[in-house]
């Protein structure tokens, strides 16, 4: 590898990391020294920094570029392809969510939905049905929270995550409210 010692460092972590993550080692190298780098890159460029071949450079390129994690650019009189990754932190990390959304939880759900509109035969279907519909109700509340936090702008979804265990203190008090005297369930005793 041909990096300055903390690029190295990072570039390594990343690429051990990726293997954890359910991507290669070098897609996740390739990704991290792209990620770094000060301008985009091009294919040899990339060889040449990490000390990879070619057919793995460009492998890995077009994973990430599967991924929508990685852009495609050109320059003028320059027929090869350079690639870089979104400036936007935010971005990057809305990717790798949708992305991962659309691969894991997607078909798992899809799945779930198959499988409960089935007519169970043997009691040990209903109960494995009775299991599959609070695993399916798990994923759509996963689902439809995901789909709320996605409209939020990068500001409201940096100050929602900042909430932290604050969020149980709002929750808290959203519960005494509702238990106030004079009201019943959340709802005012003279509307009943």
């Amino acid at each position: 590898m041909q990096l300055p010692p903390l690029v190295q460092t990072f570039v390594l972590h990343f690429g051990e990391m990726g293997s954890r993550w359910g991507i290669n080692r070098t897609v996740g190298q390739i990704y991290a020294l792209l990620f770094v780098a000060e301008r985009p890159l091009n294919a040899d460029e990339i060889v040449e920094r990490l000390g990879v071949s070619r057919s793995n450079v460009s492998m890995g390129l077009k994973e990430l570029q599967a991924w929508n994690l990685v852009r495609l650019q050109h320059r003028p009189g320059d027929r090869r392809d350079y690639f870089t990754t979104p400036e936007d932190i935010w971005q990057i990390v809305r990717t790798l969510v949708e992305e991962r959304k659309k691969r894991e939880v997607d078909p798992t759900l899809t799945l779930l939905r198959e499988l409960l509109m089935q007519e169970p035969g043997t009691e040990e279907e209903r109960h494995a049905q009775a299991r599959l519909r609070e695993m399916h109700d798990l994923f759509e509340l996963f689902a439809g929270w995901y789909a709320d936090v996605r409209r939020l702008d990068t500001e409201r979804l940096v100050q929602l995550l900042t909430l932290g265990s604050k969020v149980q203190k709002v929750l808290e008090m959203k519960d005494r409210l509702t238990r106030l005297p004079g009201r019943i369930g959340g709802r005012s005793a003279k509307s009943d």
